[in-house]
């Protein structure tokens, strides 16, 4: 299972429907992967979820939300995949297919044509919060 920051964002802030990403997480019984670029996404959206203003946040929140980030991720025990070539052309592919750029409803931002990319690379389930990837053929 690939696990999206949307996921690590809403299970951290204990967001509604968090308890059932909670539960499919619990219940799987592969390896959990993530990458880096998925660490980042989720360490700065955690920051500025918990800014006050979602727009923004300091050093000092970053840096909080960088260690919540990395004990979930270490409790998941999550292993953190490498970005291959073939995975970012994976990931030109879901702009391409799926992404804001091109108007698509799944509207993909840079992130999730990663996490697009990693979990068809790995063929693995995603794991995420939204309809965004449901819109893709992943669902």
């Amino acid at each position: 299972m690939f696990i999206d920051a949307s996921a690590i964002i809403a299970i951290l802030n204990r967001e509604p429907g968090s308890e059932e990403l909670v539960k499919r997480l619990s219940s799987n019984e592969k390896q959990v992967l993530c990458s880096p670029v998925t660490r980042f996404e989720a360490v700065i959206g955690l920051a500025r979820s918990r800014s006050g203003t979602h727009r923004s946040a300091d050093a000092r929140q970053i840096q909080v939300a960088e260690a919540a980030v990395d004990l979930f991720l270490e409790e998941a025990m999550a292993r953190s995949v490498m970005i291959t070539d073939s995975l970012g052309a994976g990931a030109v592919q879901a702009a391409k297919d799926y992404g804001r750029a091109v108007g698509h409803d799944a509207d993909l931002n840079f992130g999730d044509c990663f996490a697009y990319a990693c979990a068809k690379g790995y063929r693995a389930a995603l794991l995420y919060k939204g309809d965004d990837f449901a819109k893709t053929d992943l669902a």
